[in-house]
């Protein structure tokens, strides 16, 4: 039997709740007509894909990024988050993570082309569906540093030396999210995946970026299944 599980009222459509399908199914597009296999769509049925979910966001974070100095990843995130275009929840958190790091990377000293290094996190990040931290085991988040030390270190199947600490760095992250467990949050996951990949990129490459004392969410309101003090970036935790 088809499990079915409610989740965040997200639908671009009618702002309903959302449901995930154990099963994929073939489904269009409400606003670009294309069709697609997923697991997800609202309780009315309406379908959005994530190109067309995540297109705003991801364009208007890598202008920002282009236009900013910060050393700070995690600064540059919540920016990113803050804006309108970014959803509580979504693949634009594959793209954006990445792209908050090369950032502050090249902002740090990192030897980076920026542009170019952001449309490449644009082209792989994109690729990375919605969903992947229940579906795959893998969240896009965590993926996401991965990608961005692949830019970096010009990473490809082949490599020798910089194979393993461009798979280590995904690993190290989603294993803290495992630890703090589910339900998913764009938000904490992007927290921790950046949190892991500043000491892990200064190690391995030697560019010290920068990071906050403390990191304190402020989309609590916006997650109907925030874990609440079980999240360690809860504004109350003592």
């Amino acid at each position: 039997m088809e499990k079915l599980q409610r989740g965040e009222g997200v639908c671009l459509v009618c702002g309903k709740d959302l449901i995930y399908y154990s099963k994929t199914k073939i489904m269009t597009c409400l606003l670009c007509g294309d069709t697609y296999d997923s697991n997800a769509s609202c309780v009315e049925g309406h379908y959005v894909c994530d190109s067309c979910h995540s297109e705003g966001g991801v364009n208007a974070g890598l202008l920002h990024c282009l236009q900013r100095q910060s050393k700070n990843p995690l600064q540059l995130m919540m920016e990113l988050m803050d804006m309108p275009e970014v959803y509580m929840h979504g693949p634009e958190h594959h793209v954006l993570v990445g792209a908050a790091l090369l950032t502050a990377f090249h902002n740090a000293g990192g030897k980076l082309d920026l542009p170019l290094a952001l449309q490449e996190m644009k082209k792989r990040g994109g690729k990375y569906p919605g969903g992947s931290c229940g579906l795959w085991g893998a969240c896009g988040a965590a993926v996401s540093t991965g990608m961005a030390y692949s830019i970096i270190r010009g990473t490809t199947p082949l490599s020798t030396d910089d194979w393993s600490p461009t798979n280590r760095i995904t690993a190290n992250a989603l294993q803290a999210m495992a630890d703090i467990g589910g339900p998913r949050c764009c938000k904490r996951n992007s927290f921790i995946a950046l949190l892991n990949a500043i000491p892990f990129i200064e190690k391995e490459i030697g560019v010290r970026m920068e990071k906050p004392e403390r990191v304190i969410c402020h989309y609590l309101k916006e997650n109907k299944e925030c874990k609440g003090p079980a999240c360690p970036y809860f504004p109350k935790r003592p």
